[in-house]
């Protein structure tokens, strides 16, 4: 495929609200599920750590 100007990249045939589209929800989708997975390991170690602490008393 060849673009004559950067506008019809964008717009890619008429398709490119679909193309950007599916881009952005697939960029959105793997951020919300690192954001995630971070939370889930912070929470993770705070309790090993609260039973950590708890077993050493």
């Amino acid at each position: 495929m060849n673009w004559g100007s950067f506008d019809a990249f964008v717009a890619m045939g008429g398709y490119g609200l679909y193309v950007w589209g599916s881009y952005l929800v697939t960029a959105a989708g793997l951020a919300i599920e690192t954001a995630l997975l971070i939370a889930r390991r912070r929470r993770t170690l705070r309790m090993l750590e609260r039973l950590h602490g708890a077993q050493s008393r």
